[in-house]
């Protein structure tokens, strides 16, 4: 074997190894940002009943008849006038995600938005 050759692989290595032993260590790597504060939940709308009144047309079409059933599925519609404000909005907001289930219920809620939804509920509840 030829020694030239193989003297230049060991100068080589011993380069490779001295020079990165010289080098600076690595730097750390840059820390993740820090996780920015959780947004705070937005408030919920004030409903105006004024509103609320003009909206609730197509809702007295089956909850303003006093013992009303609905023809299928038969079951009574229950009185939606005195509810408290927040159930009426809760059960509006999840018949629009999805969580409660009627087709009827579904559909209408899903043409209002979280004012509107706030808007009904102040109204249906000062109705007795």
């Amino acid at each position: 074997m030829r020694p030239q050759p193989l003297a230049a692989c060991f100068v080589l290595a011993f380069a490779l190894t001295t020079g990165a032993a010289l080098a600076e260590p690595p730097s750390d790597p840059p820390a993740a940002p820090a996780p920015a504060p959780a947004a705070a939940a937005p408030a919920a709308p004030v409903g105006n009943p004024e509103a609320g009144r003009t909206l609730a047309y197509t809702c007295q079409g089956c909850h303003g008849i006093t013992g009303y059933k609905n023809a299928y599925p038969s079951y009574r519609v229950p009185k939606i006038g005195g509810q408290s404000t927040q159930y009426l909005s809760q059960a509006l907001t999840e018949y629009r995600e999805g969580k409660r289930k009627h087709p009827t219920m579904q559909a209408q809620s899903m043409s209002f938005s979280a004012q509107e939804i706030a808007d009904l509920a102040t109204y249906l509840s000062t109705v007795k």
